[in-house]
């Protein structure tokens, strides 16, 4: 069986991306089709030994985003005819590629396109371009959106990276899907014997809808100590609204990060996310998360055993979740032991026997 993996660009890592890695893992021989391609960004990817992408990759631009509506074309134009299975990591264009009817096209579904159908997320992004292009931005949206649904029913099998998500294809694209869970590498994530220190924590890209300006007000009332460490737009604006109790740690390196999960007193998790990756290494190393009740924790989060869930992203219900949680116990290795059941080891072999039957059901 001839495979191909798909993805929309390769040009940052994320968790997108560590589904690819877990792809090539897998089918170590399946070149991998893109969009655009920056190794030298693409360092925790290892080295791909057969990257092909398409004419956009000749075009010099400052980000990948600029290029948007010039992907739909890019991706049908990519040439799939000689093999048997295509295998797609998808959160924008790359489940719009055209097979031929002897190919099976399984699509890892990370959101449906989120800029054409959730207008928080096109609004927040159109303020990026300058004000007398906003017209003709909308007008480019909406024929992206309408090929979005048309390239979605293109796809044979969608597998969706959490039950949130699910509903989100059956609702936009109107397609059903099964839930495998994004996989997380547990093993470099792991509990200390000290304890730990009494601080609550959080990481990610300071922007609007990560909710981190929520925590700081939130944690502004309380005067416990609270660490963020990301960088983003959002940096300068949180750091004035901080008081001393809390600290904005700008990027931390990877042994950092995993120093401050381990001796955190909790993991915050105020948005909602597709899936969540972050929460997930957070337990790996036997932290309880306080999360929002809403998407991927939803999959993730046991209330009461690894964490407190809070219904409202406001600052009187994530305090209520604080103060709650301040009164309660959890065992490091129940929540450690939870988050390895989704550890990439069990993402690779549920991706492989899914793989494997559909191909049968396919041939038949």
């Amino acid at each position: 069986m001839k495979i191909a993996i798909v993805t929309d660009w390769l040009t940052n890592y994320g968790g997108a991306e560590s589904v690819i890695s877990a792809f090539c893992d897998l089918f170590p021989e399946a070149p991998v089709y893109t969009t655009i391609y920056e190794p030298k960004k693409m360092k925790e990817l290892g080295k791909l030994k057969d990257v092909r992408t398409t004419y956009l990759q000749k075009i010099p631009v400052k980000k990948h985003q600029w290029l948007l509506s010039l992907m739909p074309t890019a991706v049908e134009m990519m040439d799939l005819d000689e093999f048997d299975l295509v295998l797609s990591s998808c959160h924008s264009v790359s489940k719009g590629v055209i097979t031929k009817p002897h190919t099976l096209h399984i699509s890892y579904c990370h959101t449906p396109m989120r800029y054409a159908w959730e207008s928080w997320d096109f609004e927040t992004r159109l303020q990026k371009f300058p004000h007398f292009l906003h017209s003709s931005i909308r007008k480019q949206i909406k024929k992206i959106r309408e090929w979005d649904f048309c390239a979605a029913q293109r796809v044979d099998k969608y597998i969706a990276n959490s039950s949130y998500i699910s509903g989100q294809i059956k609702k936009y694209y109107e397609r059903e899907s099964v839930v495998i869970y994004p996989p997380v590498h547990t093993e470099r994530f792991m509990p200390v014997r000290r304890p730990t220190e009494d601080y609550y924590f959080s990481v990610g890209r300071l922007i609007p809808y990560k909710k981190f300006d929520l925590l700081v007000q939130t944690f502004n009332e309380l005067g416990l100590p609270l660490k963020i460490a990301g960088t983003g737009p959002d940096l300068d604006k949180l750091r004035a609204m901080a008081k001393p109790n809390i600290e904005i740690l700008d990027y931390v390196e990877n042994q950092k990060l995993v120093d401050l999960y381990a001796n955190c007193k909790a993991f915050l998790f105020p948005q909602i996310e597709d899936a969540g990756i972050v929460p997930l290494e957070a337990m790996a190393c036997g932290r309880p998360v306080i999360a929002l009740n809403r998407g991927g924790s939803l999959d993730t989060m046991i209330d009461g055993k690894t964490g407190v869930l809070f219904k409202e992203q406001s600052v009187e219900s994530l305090k209520d979740a604080i103060v709650r949680f301040e009164k309660m116990k959890f065992d490091s290795h129940s929540i450690r032991k939870h988050a390895q059941q989704f550890d990439v080891e069990h993402f690779k072999k549920k991706i492989m026997n899914y793989v494997e039957k559909e191909w049968d059901e396919f041939k038949k």
